[in-house]
């Protein structure tokens, strides 16, 4: 049997957290000869809700000091940030201070080639597997050609993903390889990718933040969050990160048939996906009685038609990037926030689309994803201007869905980031000094 334990983190933080370490140390010792602890936080972006808190990060790092560990804090925040400027205002730049932890900046290192080599997630699509290659950061090279020498923990957030399904141990890995090879291919393949990417560097502790979770996706707008953010007051941990994966897709109601990149990594051999082979120690199962939904909340705003095509459409990319980003900035700032705009998607459009888009008033917009671009792309930039018509290029480029949803909307960067932007500036550009390989909107 394969243990993953479950605290209830009501008996104060710290105190789960030691709890934690007190099951797991009885598996084996926490440090290597060399005493360093590599972390990897889930710090996607800086919005409320969406990354690992850093209580739990502090948290976790005190109690590895008290162990004479030296602590690494790494991360490769989303498309479209750069993770210098999430660390500045999650906080976690001031927690590592505090605790004399190192800030690892993955998006700043240099980086080498790796190769997805996975089977397709969807055997049945004529399309295939395509092979693509990939880079990662040096610091993590580093970890997967030592690793024997180093303790790797992985500190996700227990979220559901409008995407993969959940983001948990496994999918937190996917920070890993450079911006720019992120978008490729990100389509039904990504679940086969994301564990590409976990079979080449595994945790040797993984401990899901479960104080509160997400549903309906991994990034609620913050006028939804009544609806979309629940307490669990839970961490969830284990040596086996697929085990604590299956755990924690329990929680939310949700099977390993149900989550695709889960069932993978269990077909691989890459861990335990049986929940009937998996000893939970702590609180019950039987304590998390409903199921949530991990798609997107259908609600969008009225006044921006969404075109989708009826031949392909890839929700892990071109659908619901795009429709996650249009949620978030319709709503989350509507006293700035402008409709009046399309956005075309997928395979399979009508050869009347730019007469029905003209015909009901539109006249700028964009067009997500390769398959949009090559067959409709060319005929909207054509009938509506170059500077009307947006691309986002691969299977959906973050960065320029965000800054082409921006400009449609009459907003700019800066009315997303909470701090001035003088200090914004100041970090990206110290960023761009070090090398930084981030794809933003600016």
């Amino acid at each position: 049997m394969t243990n993953v334990y479950i605290m209830d983190t009501n008996q104060g933080l710290q105190a789960s957290v030691k709890e934690m370490f007190a099951h797991l140390e009885k598996e084996g010792p926490i440090l290597t000869s060399s005493k360093e602890v590599y972390i990897k936080v889930n710090g996607i972006d800086f919005k409320k809700h969406v990354h690992t808190s850093p209580e739990v990060l502090e948290a976790v790092i005190n109690y590895l000091n008290d162990l004479g560990a030296k602590v690494h804090v790494m991360e490769n925040s989303t498309q479209a940030n750069m993770t210098r400027v999430v660390f500045a205002i999650t906080g976690y730049e001031e927690v590592c201070k505090r605790t004399g932890a190192s800030v690892i900046y993955l998006d700043e290192e240099e980086s080498e080639i790796f190769e997805f080599k996975g089977k397709p997630s969807n055997k049945e699509d004529p399309k295939g597997y395509i092979l693509k290659n990939f880079r990662l950061p040096k610091t993590v090279v580093k970890i997967i050609k030592n690793r024997e020498k180093f303790t790797y923990i992985n500190i996700p957030k227990l979220k559901t993903h409008s995407m993969a399904r959940v983001t948990l141990g496994i999918k937190n890995q996917w920070g890993f390889p450079i911006h720019e090879d992120r978008g490729k291919d990100h389509n039904f393949n990504l679940h086969s990718k994301i564990v590409d990417v976990y079979e080449y560097i595994r945790p040797d502790i993984t401990i899901i933040d479960g104080i509160e979770g997400t549903i309906h996706g991994h990034y609620p707008p913050t006028a939804f969050v009544d609806r979309l953010v629940k307490k669990f007051n839970i961490l969830i941990g284990g040596r086996d990160t697929v085990a604590v994966d299956v755990v924690g897709a329990r929680v939310f109601g949700l099977t390993i048939d149900e989550v695709p990149h889960l069932k993978i990594a269990h077909e691989r051999g890459l861990g335990e996906g049986d929940l009937n082979k998996i000893n939970v120690i702590g609180k019950s199962l039987d304590e998390f009685k409903e199921k949530y939904e991990w798609n997107l909340l259908p609600e969008f705003p009225d006044n921006v038609k969404i075109v989708k095509g009826k031949e392909l459409l890839c929700i892990e990319g071109c659908q619901n990037n795009p429709l996650a980003t249009l949620q978030g900035f319709a709503y989350d700032y509507p006293e700035k926030f402008k409709g009046g705009w399309f956005i075309v998607m997928g395979k399979g459009h009508d050869p009347d689309l730019v007469e029905k888009l003209k015909a009901e008033g539109y006249t700028k917009g964009l067009v997500a994803g390769y398959c949009a671009i090559e067959e409709v792309g060319e005929k909207l930039q054509k009938a509506f201007g170059k500077r009307k018509v947006f691309f986002s290029r691969d299977c959906n480029n973050l960065a320029e869905t965000v800054k082409a949803e921006l400009k449609l909307a009459g907003m700019t960067v800066f009315d997303l980031v909470p701090i001035p932007p003088n200090e914004l500036m100041a970090l990206v550009d110290e960023a761009v000094k070090n090398g930084s390989t981030a794809l933003t909107p600016l």
